[in-house]
């Protein structure tokens, strides 16, 4: 049986491509070895997502007496957050199963392997497609840190969603975004955390006015940072790391965390036996999806470009697209994103520190949220920003930068602006509902 489209993964990247093509009326297969939902659904960005949401109830009972409703004192009970968590995470595995299954893609359990052009080997069968989208996503990145391999004190971002009970201490190697979700939620339901860096700052993909910020304010949760620091080894649950003196120093928790980022799935489904051009970085696609080998395809984090699960859906989608004749190009210039710690953090487009290494002349203005009444109701004592860089020559929206409320759920209007190329008088035109923390963002726009 001749398939039009075999995917390997079925993570946003896989899934969603296989029933977009299966929409489109091509017979589809959908090769997957674990779950359907790929990492972000089942150890990334749903679990992570469901811990923080119990921090923030937490955070809300402890903070309930500012707007006039009096609690007892709360405690967070870590198994029952679990139990939350299988819940969620069950649920949307059943909807992506079910949705596969409405579209008409055919689901094969096991782990597949490219055995030449147009074959994919699966659980000792072979089939045969036209096309081949590989989508294997990423794993935790395991860096060669003497006494981190096989040390039960170390996990990684799977195996700290597992813990059956909240460390006293925790020690984070990293500051990127996962690291910074996970400290700000032990550090939220009470745990001591300590982050060691190696850059002189964190979140090193945002915008460096918002990262100062976002740093300020979890320290002011209690979570300690040490950056431009070096791990030098890990001697059973003690962190050894050298300070930017170049000093030896010692710190200790009941887990280390290792957050250092994530790496490609390349080894053992064929690339080699295929001749598909790769690096430790990933495999090597155009802005059409395509590898160096005809009928080869891959989206997602195996692409190393942009590890974002949104990123990941529309990279398949641009793919499928183009193998069966739609004219399309993958565009990265407007995709958001969104670290979901207290306070959130979200942003899409240029940061200012990239304008000015290109040259680019431009214009910004930086406003509280509380410019939008909506943000003085809902976040009691908090703070927000929004910060907007528009082109001084066209006044078109280049980035928007924003932390604090719920700034990840506006961004999408901002991602709108810059697809667009909406200039700020474009942006006055638009209507804003009133009241909500949204017209922070469009106040902003028009301060620029």
């Amino acid at each position: 049986m001749l398939y039009d489209l075999l995917v390997i993964g079925a993570g946003p990247g896989g899934y969603e491509a296989a029933a977009y093509a299966a929409k489109l009326g091509k017979k589809v297969a959908l090769f997957e070895k674990t779950e359907l939902g790929g990492t972000c659904l089942n150890v990334g960005c749903i679990p992570t997502k469901t811990f923080l949401r119990s921090a923030k109830a937490l955070e809300d009972c402890h903070e309930a007496s500012q707007y006039g409703v009096k609690t007892a004192d709360a405690v967070l009970d870590m198994a029952a957050v679990q139990e939350r968590k299988q819940k969620v995470v069950a649920t949307l595995i059943r909807g992506v199963g079910g949705m596969l299954k409405g579209a008409g893609v055919e689901i094969i359990k096991g782990e597949a392997r490219l055995l030449g052009k147009g074959k994919v080997a699966c659980a000792g069968k072979e089939y045969e497609g036209a096309n081949i989208l590989i989508a294997t996503g990423s794993v935790p990145a395991v860096p060669p840190i003497p006494g981190l391999k096989d040390n039960p004190a170390v996990l990684d971002s799977t195996g700290i969603l597992e813990l059956k009970e909240a460390p006293k201490e925790l020690v984070i190697i990293g500051g990127g975004v996962i690291g910074l979700e996970f400290a700000s939620f032990f550090a939220t339901i009470g745990s001591k955390v300590t982050i060691v860096e190696m850059l002189p700052k964190i979140a090193p993909v945002v915008d460096e006015e918002i990262a100062k910020k976002l740093m300020a304010e979890l320290k002011k949760g209690g979570i300690v940072f040490n950056l431009s620091c070096k791990v030098v080894r890990i001697e059973g649950n003690v962190l050894v790391f050298q300070d930017p003196e170049g000093k030896e120093q010692k710190v200790s928790g009941n887990y280390i965390l290792n957050s250092t980022g994530r790496s490609p799935v390349l080894r053992g489904i064929g690339l080699e036996e295929c001749g598909i051009d790769f690096d430790r970085r990933g495999i090597k696609t155009d802005e059409f999806g395509k590898t160096n080998v005809p009928g080869v395809w891959a989206c997602g984090d195996v692409t190393g470009r942009c590890l974002l699960a949104h990123a990941a859906t529309r990279e398949g989608h641009v793919a499928v697209n183009n193998m069966f004749g739609i004219a399309d190009r993958m565009r990265y210039s407007a995709i958001p994103s969104v670290i979901y710690t207290h306070p959130e953090v979200a942003q899409v487009g240029a940061t200012e520190e990239e304008l000015k290494s290109k040259g680019i002349a431009y214009r910004k203005a930086v406003m509280p949220m509380a410019i939008a009444g909506r943000f003085m109701v809902e976040y009691a004592g908090k703070s927000g920003t929004v910060k907007v860089l528009v082109s001084e020559k066209y006044g078109q929206v280049l980035g928007v930068h924003a932390i604090g409320g719920c700034c990840g759920e506006f961004i999408a209007s901002a991602c709108h602006m810059i697809e667009l190329e909406l200039r700020v008088e474009d942006v006055r035109q638009i209507v804003f509902p009133h009241p909500t923390v949204s017209e922070a963002l469009k106040e902003t726009v028009l301060h620029a």
